[in-house]
Order: C-alpha cells, then structure tokens, then sequence
C-alpha cells in the first residue's frame, strides 16, 4: 500500500465533527485487504481505478465519482482489480456518523459537484502536508465545506443533518440496496426478501415514500449511469447495457428513451457535437 497521511491536531468544538487524518492511497503489491476498523468515521472518496468496496456481509464495485462512508468501528476493506488500480483519497473523521445504513456505513455517486469535492479535499491534503501557520482553520473550514456538499445527497444523512428522513426503515434500507447494486440482477421478490415484507406492500409503500416504484427507481438509476458512460467513456452500447444490468440492449434503448425521450446513441451524439462545438 502507498500511503501518505497528516494527521492535523484536533482544534474544534468537542460537539462538532473534527478532522483525524487527511490520507491518499494507491493500489501497490503490499495492499492489505484485511477486514479492519477506525475508532472513528471514515469517508472514502475514489480517484481513479476499479475496485470493491467490501464488509463484513457484503461487497460491491466501486469506481471514480463513488464516495464511501463507514462509520466508526465498522468492519471493512477494499480490494482493487489488479489491471486499474484503485486510488482514493480517505478523511478520517471524529463526531460523524451515517445515520443511514443499517449495518453502519453508505454508498454515493457523485456524479455532480464532483470537481468542487476534489478541490477541497486536495487543498485539505496539501494544506496538511505543508503544515503552515493556521492549516488547522483552513483544514477544520474545509471539512466542513465537504460534510455540507456530502449532506446534500438526499443518502447521506450525516448525523446533525437536521433535514426529515421521508423514507421508513424498511424503504429506505431497500433504495440504498438499489444504489449500491444497481448494476446486478435484481427483483422485487429479492428487494422484498431483503426488507422482510410482502412484495406488494414493498411496492406499495416504496411509491408512497418515494414517488416511485422499486423497479422503475432501479431503471432509473441505471439510466443516470447510463448517462455517463454514453457521455464519458466509448463503450458500445452493448457493453453499457450489459454493465448495468439491463437483460438486452433493446430493453436498455426501450427503457432509456422512455426515460430520457431519445435513444442512447442519439443522447451520445448530441453531448459530443457539444463537446466540438464548445471544447473549453
């Protein structure tokens, strides 16, 4: 493992969130991939590479734009594909919890406000690794800047977060399994096994919360995927449709132009000719 971690002395309220430790990791043949835990939380945010994020009962991929947090005393670990070597960088954090995971940790993809996170958190490393007079504020501002933005993502619900939960346990257990493995094959028989309720109460009470049926928000969150792998990377569109789980590519084309009003191609096309059009 290649690793280099500040660790900034603790000059915060007792009650508020306080900065641990400013870390970036990258996959090296001494990687560790033992299940392990921190006495406080920790919030992983992917650079670069592929790889799984995993804990004690379960396991999924994580890629650039994912964010993980875990909190204190949770078991886990990531292990990295060998060819695209998972780089991340890892705040540790005292006085936070993730309220919404039921086995103590969640999963986001943030696909949007991406860049602005990065800032802050290579200023945060960079500021802690210079070390200079008043890097304590500077960290302790920037820290707080990254938990607002992170407490906007309507999955998050950071302790303090003072914003309504909507969703009942049981929904709300089901839709974080939904955004972690929405790439799998996945029923609402097995949503409703996952929750313990009958599958059409499951549906029933999802929509009530949520506006949404289980299995229209799981196309629906392929979709935004689907977005941005049509705009970000040159997979065909067979390979989208067979990463994101979709059982054939005429059902993603179905499923994506009854959501987005064009096929994927044409939404590929367009954001390309715009892309020509204005490079910078």
């Amino acid at each position: 493992m290649s690793r280099r971690q500040y660790t900034p002395p603790s000059s915060l309220p007792e009650d508020a969130p306080q900065l641990a430790y400013v870390s970036q990791d990258r996959y090296s043949k001494d990687w560790n991939s033992s299940l392990h835990t921190h006495g406080c939380a920790e919030l992983f945010f992917i650079t670069g590479g592929h790889g799984r994020f995993c804990t004690r009962r379960e396991e999924f991929p994580v890629a650039i734009h994912d964010a993980v947090i875990v909190n204190a005393n949770v078991p886990h670990t990531e292990v990295s594909q060998l060819d695209s070597p998972l780089e991340y960088t890892v705040l540790g954090v005292e006085g936070l919890e993730t309220l919404a995971g039921a086995d103590g940790y969640t999963m986001l993809h943030l696909h949007t406000g991406w860049e602005e996170l990065m800032a802050c958190l290579h200023l945060m490393h960079q500021e802690a690794e210079a070390s200079l007079p008043g890097y304590e504020r500077v960290c302790r501002s920037l820290l707080e800047v990254v938990l607002i933005r992170l407490g906007r993502q309507q999955d998050a619900a950071l302790s303090g977060d003072s914003s309504d939960t909507r969703s009942s346990r049981e929904c709300g257990l089901v839709r974080r399994y939904i955004d972690n493995h929405f790439k799998e094959n996945l029923s609402l028989d097995q949503l409703a096994q996952l929750a313990h309720l009958n599958k059409y109460y499951l549906a029933h009470a999802f929509r009530r919360e949520f506006g949404i049926s289980p299995i229209n928000y799981l196309i629906a969150r392929r979709i935004e995927e689907s977005r941005f792998l049509l705009r970000e990377t040159d997979h065909t569109l067979s390979l989208i449709a067979q990463i994101l789980g979709f059982s054939s590519l005429s059902y993603f084309s179905q499923c994506f132009r009854r959501v987005e009003g064009i096929s994927p191609m044409e939404y590929r096309r367009h954001h390309r000719q715009r892309r020509e059009s204005y490079p910078f």
